[in-house]
């Protein structure tokens, strides 16, 4: 139609024309069906007839030749026009503005550049196949196909990672994942009873394998088994994913490793216990810094830390390090530091000596009695004072064991609750109140004269003061049979057994409570005459000489035997050097004021009574409270047995000694329960050779040979 129109002198613009629909034949109206003379028209609505009556044929609009006024072509050579008006040019569809790009040229010839179509330049015109301004778009346009392109390759990667991801996650599914290892032991691909099965056949070594636990400078084996560990393989598998990989596992898989920490089970009871029992060796109590006095000499206890195990966590770095390779396992322990530093305790040391200037007197009621030095000594010693520095604190209790009763009426004294054995059966006896000094006060009165000075003269006051128990309290302990007696034989010396039978008859009805230590220098204080110990035979530098008290090594050694067979703690004994033939090897013990002393520990949860007898030709210390244990003793042979020498002395002060060989002995102390053995612990005993002493009246002519031993210490020293 555009080609036939080309003639055509270009319409005026006029106001947009609406898109022409899609149906060409929708533009063009239908002719109206010709209407007979006096007929109705059909094209009018119903009840209305047409006026007048077009005689026109049928088909021919009446208006064929226009009315006037209309706006119709004129034909050439007439005024008016005989043809019907033109309909308005069909418009070409709007098409969306064409991009615009700039000229190119084409390789050869004139036409014009790429992008501009028609002879007449930019725009269009007519044969230009498009209306004015616009261009119809290019198949050649690079930009569509580029686009299809991209999301293509787009597509097709995201297609190849998929299978990428699929393929070994299908593979791989159900399985360990590939490079699991667990301790070093490759588990991957393997199902889980596999990875199970391999685990506790690779790992069953290290399970079993003892571990070297540390602590503070020591080293300690433990089996793990006896401490409650188990590896746990169950647990150890499930940390792993064995259902459809995510693809974070699935690169993982393919490009590293995956370690897992074998778990481990804990029977909390045998670990708590296995712990606890670590903890006994390696805990240590902090030493305070103190200053205390052997004989009058001040002597300086320096400082030491105290160690503490840390058992909770102890226990984690235990269970941590079960099946690790080999390594020794640090266990935390944390450091107790003592109040005061080694500087201070040495300084206090070389001032305490003006605390024994003399002794202290005690006045009550006209009665003085003097505390003698050794006393103030025994029981004298300084402390921390909480702030740096260091306090004197003198134990009144102890130090008034004799001072007391010349002070106080024994009729109004305090007397604790015991028990006398009636018809073999214990029989409590009841304790009661009384008059007594007032410790408390007495203790702070002579610290205030050690700091301060001042005269040395305390008047006392009288208390009343309680049993240390009541009578309910000594029923409830549980003093019921005997569980040890031992007795050693007297062979010597009237004066000797004087002192034996004196402190047998002091320490008879003394009740241990349970958990106490006792101390027999403790208990006893020093020998002295008024409480009826004499002068007799015990060691001096190498020597026998007279001393107040001598001979009461015999008690203790038997008391020490009743210890050993009661199943009670030995906590400090001391052998004598040499051995003595009444006593049993290995199995004995000396003691001397202040040391050594001989303690002993009630490590049961009953009170201990101590009973002792001197009828006869010996002593005996007995033991009642509440059977735990039957003990045997088991004695090794003697071993580097070394010969004695001989030697000879003069003067009125001789006595002489006996050669005696020296050797070594082990003595084992067994513990059972119900026939059945709980534990024994074995002490080794080194006797030295007693020298041969002879005493004569002129040793000027009488060869002497001397022992190239040290001076030794007799067995019935004090």
């Amino acid at each position: 139609m555009e080609a036939e129109r080309q003639g055509e002198p270009e319409a005026a613009p006029g106001p947009e024309e609406p898109d022409p629909p899609t149906d060409p034949f929708a533009a063009v109206s239908l002719p109206s069906l010709p209407v007979r003379p006096g007929a109705r028209d059909p094209n009018l609505p119903p009840g209305r007839r047409a006026r007048g009556g077009s005689r026109l044929p049928p088909g021919v609009s009446p208006d064929i030749m226009g009315s006037p006024g209309a706006n119709r072509p004129v034909m050439p050579g007439s005024g008016t026009s005989s043809l019907p008006p033109l309909t308005a040019p069909p418009q070409p569809w709007k098409m969306p503005a064409p991009v615009q790009r700039p000229p190119q040229r084409r390789p050869s010839g004139d036409g014009p550049p790429y992008g501009m179509s028609g002879v007449n330049g930019p725009g269009g015109t007519a044969g230009s196949g498009g209306a004015p301004g616009l261009q119809p778009p290019s198949y050649d346009d690079p930009v569509p196909h580029r686009g299809r392109r991209v999301l293509l390759t787009l597509l097709l990667l995201l297609l190849a990672a998929g299978l990428v991801y699929t393929i070994p996650a299908i593979v791989m599914s159900g399985k360990m994942l590939p490079g699991t290892r667990v301790n070093g032991v490759d588990i991957g691909g393997l199902t889980a009873t596999e990875a199970a099965d391999r685990l506790r056949e690779r790992l069953a070594g290290d399970e079993d394998r003892k571990m070297v636990l540390r602590a503070a400078g020591e080293k300690y084996a433990l089996d793990p088994s006896r401490a409650g560990l188990e590896f746990d393989v169950v647990a150890t598998i499930e940390q792993a994913p064995s259902d459809f990989p995510a693809p974070a596992e699935v690169w993982r898989a393919l490009t590293g490793t995956t370690e897992l920490s074998p778990k481990v089970s804990v029977d909390t009871e045998l670990m708590g216990a296995t712990v606890e029992a670590l903890a006994k060796k390696i805990d240590r109590r902090v030493r305070e810094g103190a200053v205390v006095f052997k004989g009058t000499r001040p002597v300086a206890v320096i400082p030491r830390d105290g160690l503490a195990l840390e058992e909770e966590s102890a226990a984690e770095a235990i269970a941590d390090a079960f099946l690790s390779p080999g390594a020794e396992v640090d266990l935390p322990v944390s450091v107790i530091k003592p109040k005061v530093t080694a500087d201070t305790v040495r300084q206090t040391a070389a001032r305490a000596g003006k605390a024994l200037s003399g002794p202290i007197t005690l006045t009550h009621a006209g009665r003085r009695v003097p505390i003698p030095v050794g006393t103030l000594a025994a029981h004298l010693s300084f402390v921390p004072d909480g702030t740096g520095g260091m306090r004197p604190e003198f134990d009144a209790a102890k130090a008034l064991t004799v001072a007391e009763k010349r002070l106080v009426d024994q009729a109004l004294a305090p007397r604790e609750p015991t028990f006398e054995i009636v018809a073999g059966r214990p029989r409590l006896v009841p304790g009661r109140r009384g008059r007594g000094i007032d410790r408390a006060g007495l203790a702070q009165a002579v610290a205030r004269v050690i700091s301060e000075g001042g005269g040395r003269t305390i008047p006392v006051t009288l208390t009343t003061v309680r049993p240390r128990l009541s009578d309910a309290q000594a029923r409830g302990l549980g003093v019921k049979e005997k569980i040890s007696e031992f007795t050693t034989p007297y062979d010597c010396c009237p004066p000797r057994v004087t002192n034996i039978r004196t402190l047998a008859r002091i320490l008879d009805g003394h009740l241990v409570l349970p958990g106490e230590t006792f101390s027999l220098n403790g208990v006893i204080g020093r020998r002295d005459t008024a409480r009826g110990f004499v002068p007799a035979p015990m060691i001096q530098g190498g020597r026998l000489v007279d001393s107040v008290g001598g001979g009461i090594s015999q008690f203790v050694t038997t008391m020490y035997n009743a210890v050993f067979f009661g199943g009670l703690e030995d906590v400090q004994h001391v052998a004598h050097e040499f051995y003595i033939s009444r006593y049993p090897a290995g199995r004995e013990s000396t003691v001397s004021w202040p040391e050594p002393d001989f303690r002993w520990r009630n490590d049961s949860k009953y009170g201990v009574l101590v009973k002792t007898s001197t009828s006869g030709g010996g002593v005996t210390v007995a033991f009642w409270s509440t059977k735990r244990y039957d003990i045997e003793s088991i004695s090794s042979p003697r071993y580097d047995v070394t010969p004695f020498t001989r030697a000879t002395a003069a003067g009125p002060g001789c006595i002489p000694m006996t050669g005696q060989q020296g050797f070594t002995i082990d003595v084992t102390r067994v513990f059972r329960q119900g026939g059945r053995e709980v534990r024994r612990e074995t002490k080794k005993t080194v006797y030295r050779p007693e020298t041969d002493l002879k005493c004569v009246s002129n040793p000027a002519t009488t060869p002497t040979t001397t022992s190239t031993t040290p001076p030794v210490v007799p067995g019935d020293e004090e």
